[in-house]
């Protein structure tokens, strides 16, 4: 048991380092002031880290099936660190833009092969919990990343420097997975195409959860971007105070989601994703009556559904992808390629919520965006009830 564990640990510690793509969003607001960047060039920022998730998954997954999956880890934090250290010794925008894009580059990477990786040391039974475990590290991870950039400036005097305090904590998540013995997957294709990853796809399995996987990211980067704007909207509060929607959001997907590692060990995932799915369509349809509530009332009322909506939605993205890798054992390290790309939802669904606001007037654009996916969800698992 000790054995399993010391093997699960420095899997779990990269989910990490995962988590530092989800600074971006922070590292906007202060790279906009330091470069003095327009409201359209900061709002790029994000898109050097999140393209390479729709760019790279797949090839990712083929360079991964030809060496190995942990070395595909090893490599993908080489590449944050490189990247890490840039800014710290050249600083201006161009740089830092750099920085975003090989955090990016490194971070897919990371993804497609981490999530697999762990199928490695944990038993199949195990292996959803396990996942959820990790996307909790990583919510911890995101949730810090602000109070490392707000410890970097008042103590160290620039918010530059979480960039070598990110490269630190990569090189020692390489380092004790490089002291750690884990055993290797079964590699019977070492070789696979671009179109023979994607033709897996037909697969109606694979293409259900697929667009699971698109839209379950699209919810969590969607509801944490419309959270602090139905505050705005509704209440009238100022944008640094209406950021706490945001907050509130993390933290309820982080308590959601170690909650799921733990009942996801005694209830069947299916039913789970089922009873979670549910709930968090009902709180959104609460939602939509925002506008309605007393003002006074209308604050808590708000946050309380958007933190439901976030506890709710926590556990789904690693059931997704378990049952997934579950559906094509023998081709995980494909399937986890397509997976990540669906991660691609994450920078497709605020735009499409942009544009239904504007049509509509009001945040109600935003929900119905949003309900839309839920509702896709909530048929994947109906779908997913039969073929268990």
């Amino acid at each position: 048991m000790n054995k399993s564990i010391s093997k699960l640990l420095p899997v779990l510690f990269g989910f990490f380092v995962m988590g530092f793509c989800d600074v971006v969003g922070i590292s906007t607001s202060y790279a906009k002031d330091d470069f003095a960047l327009s409201e359209t060039l900061a709002g790029f920022i994000p898109s050097m880290v999140f393209i390479w998730f729709l760019l790279l998954s797949v090839p990712s997954a083929m360079l991964m099936n030809r060496i190995g999956r942990k070395q595909m880890v090893q490599l993908s934090n080489l590449i944050t660190i490189i990247g890490m250290l840039i800014p710290f010794f050249i600083w201006s925008f161009a740089s830092c833009m750099v920085a975003f894009i090989l955090l990016g580059i490194g971070n897919t990477m990371l993804q497609v092969s981490l999530n697999p990786l762990l199928s490695n040391v944990v038993s199949g039974d195990r292996y959803t919990s396990s996942l959820t475990t990790g996307q909790v590290v990583k919510a911890i991870s995101s949730f810090s990343g602000p109070f490392i950039a707000a410890f970097a400036t008042t103590w160290l005097g620039s918010w530059q420097y979480i960039f070598p305090i990110f490269a630190g904590v990569t090189l020692l998540s390489g380092f004790w997975l490089m002291c750690t013995s884990i055993p290797k997957e079964q590699q019977e294709d070492q070789k696979s195409s671009m179109g023979a990853i994607l033709s897996l796809l037909k697969d109606k399995r694979i293409l259900l959860l697929f667009f699971g996987i698109f839209f379950v990211v699209g919810i969590d980067v969607g509801t944490n971007t419309v959270a602090p704007k139905l505050l705005i909207e509704r209440v009238g509060m100022e944008v640094e105070a209406a950021g706490f929607g945001s907050s509130v959001y993390f933290v309820c997907r982080t308590i959601g989601a170690l909650l799921g590692s733990v009942l996801l060990l005694k209830i069947p995932e299916v039913r789970y994703f089922r009873i979670n799915i549910f709930a968090a369509l009902a709180a959104m349809g609460l939602l939509f009556g925002y506008q309605f509530v007393p003002t006074e009332y209308a604050t808590i009322t708000m946050l309380s559904l958007v933190g439901l909506v976030g506890f709710f939605c926590s556990s789904i993205f690693p059931i997704i992808f378990s049952a997934a890798i579950k559906a094509r054992p023998d081709k995980g390290n494909e399937i986890s390629g397509l997976m990540i790309m669906g991660v691609s939802g994450g920078a497709l669904i605020p735009p499409a919520m942009g544009a239904m606001t504007d049509l509509i007037g009001s945040q109600i654009g935003s929900l119905i965006v949003l309900t839309f996916t839920l509702l896709y969800l909530s048929f994947c698992a109906l779908w997913l009830k039969d073929k268990k």
